[in-house]
């Protein structure tokens, strides 16, 4: 499996753009997906200078209805004329974030136009469960949440009263690709996760009862844990090294503490990744 960062918010090759947002491209067998599409047209200038091309792309899964996660999907379709795009059903609804208990001015979510849509329209496929793409391949659909998780920050709707009730996520979803060798064994699963809203161990969880029996072998994750305290990261990220997977890049919304004690804790095995980065597992 080959896997490029087209958008991220850092890069460590000067001829990339960074932004706030993610998009990876995945080669899997014969199957070529790009993950997420940024928060604008950034990583369609990254793909070009990585050699990437998007129109040879048959698939496009989004992770979550933020805009910093599907802000370049009208472009994509623009350049692309085939490729579906898997997004959850209740991504479209209109979220804010909140700082300090202010709500902010502006929404987190979709920032399509009208026109936009529209012309998008015909190209959605709406998840709410597992889609299997192949019996290698789904898309999880919304994701199981313990009881007990609580969210490293909490995202609301408005309602038509003007009163406000929490975003409980349910439009987060990942991909899980099973890697096989070249006699067909499996090697265990790779995980792509955008922002992990709704906890990256529960996605991990999820993951492992899609395909029983396998080895989380990969992650590639946003872990939103920019914002936690230093127990509750250090909690998770005990619990993500305890599971002994060769490979887990962290990226996005992770937080650069979080990175640096993953690594700390993973050695080699934590790879934080950029824009402009290229790998093959």
């Amino acid at each position: 499996m080959k896997v490029q960062i087209l958008s991220e918010n850092r890069t460590n090759d000067p001829a990339c753009l960074a932004e706030h947002g993610l998009s990876v491209y995945v080669e899997a067998g014969d199957r070529k997906i790009l993950f997420d599409a940024g928060a604008s047209d950034i990583y369609r200038k990254n793909a070009e200078r990585m050699k990437v091309d998007l129109e040879k792309v048959d698939m496009v899964v989004i992770s979550h209805g933020h805009y910093d996660h599907m802000g370049g999907v009208p472009s994509f379709c623009e350049g692309n004329k085939t490729a579906k795009v898997y997004i959850h059903e209740k991504a479209f609804e209109k979220t804010y974030g909140m700082e300090n208990g202010i709500l902010d001015k502006e929404p987190c979510s979709i920032q399509w136009s009208k026109q936009q849509y529209e012309k998008l329209n015909g190209r959605l496929i709406l998840t709410k469960g597992v889609t299997w793409i192949s019996d290698d391949i789904a898309v999880s659909g919304t994701i199981p949440i313990p009881d007990d998780y609580v969210p490293t920050e909490t995202f609301f709707l408005k309602n038509e009263d003007g009163s406000l009730s929490a975003d409980c996520m349910e439009h987060e979803q990942f991909l899980s690709i099973r890697l096989r060798d070249k006699n067909g064994k499996s090697r265990g699963i790779f995980v792509f996760s955008g922002c992990s809203h709704t906890g990256v161990i529960p996605c991990i969880q999820y993951a492992k009862s899609l395909f029983p029996g396998e080895r989380i072998m990969g992650l590639l994750a946003g872990m939103h844990l920019y914002n936690s305290d230093a127990e509750s990261r250090n909690h998770i990220l005990g619990q993500i090294a305890s599971e002994e997977m060769d490979y887990v890049l962290p990226v996005h919304c992770t937080g650069i503490f979080a990175i640096c004690d993953l690594r700390g804790l993973m050695k080699e095995r934590c790879i934080p990744a950029g824009a402009g980065d290229k790998f093959s597992f």
